[in-house]
């Protein structure tokens, strides 16, 4: 006769254990986040999202009041996850070139991430029909970006490191002068996003520009 089995190899009765709202919040931003880039906002129903995330639909209108709120708390889930990763601050121990590599290459990690990128162009083809999706998709990424940057810059004119008037202005240019070709060339000529080589050879050029310009010495 076969050995019983012990109590610990019996499985329990009962209900499985109810995942918390956050946890089934993450599980639905994954669905969206896969369904949206690949079918698009238009075309994807709250039933097909909500299918994916192996949940009721009535769950999902309780979590979100909608698809447009659920499109804004998944990219605002996602850039907070990116955004909190980056350290751009810097420290008085390394020199202000090295930090700015640093800061421009989280910046660029963040533009270039082949999710936000993908995201975007859901966006730029959705945007006519849907208007909203633009202006939520702007003020949670692009211009929390810009701000997080425009903060680094400002703590380098306090430390008497670099002059500039507006930081804010020059946080864009920098971020567009790192991020906005690939990310046109990715969107617009379906080429694929620069390596990572590529990446840091561009950041490094971006930093020699702000910093030092280009144009030649007298002779």
């Amino acid at each position: 006769m076969a050995q019983a089995r012990s109590d610990s190899e019996v499985r329990p009765r009962g209900r499985p254990p109810v995942r918390s709202d956050d946890e089934t919040r993450r599980i639905v931003f994954d669905a969206a986040r896969h369904a949206f880039a690949r079918d698009g906002y238009e075309a994807t129903s709250t039933e097909e999202l909500a299918r994916r995330a192996g949940i009721s639909t009535r769950t999902l209108y309780r979590l979100f009041p909608g698809k447009a709120a659920l499109f804004e708390a998944m990219c605002d889930d996602r850039l907070e996850r990116l955004l909190s990763a980056v350290d751009l601050q810097g420290s008085d121990e390394v020199d202000i070139e090295t930090g700015l590599r640093a800061a421009l290459l989280a910046c660029a990690d963040l533009a270039l991430d082949p999710e936000v990128v993908a995201l975007q162009r859901m966006v730029l083809q959705e945007s006519a029909a849907f208007p909203d999706l633009a202006a939520n998709f702007y003020k949670n990424g692009i211009s929390r970006t810009v701000t997080a940057l425009a903060g680094w810059l400002r703590v380098q004119v306090r430390r008497k490191r670099i002059v500039i008037e507006d930081a804010e202005e020059a946080a864009g240019m920098l971020i567009g002068m790192v991020a906005s070709a690939p990310q046109r060339a990715a969107i617009y000529g379906g080429l694929p996003l620069p390596s990572r080589k590529q990446i840091e050879r561009r950041v490094q050029t971006c930093a020699a520009l702000f910093l030092d310009g280009c144009r030649a010495a007298p002779a």
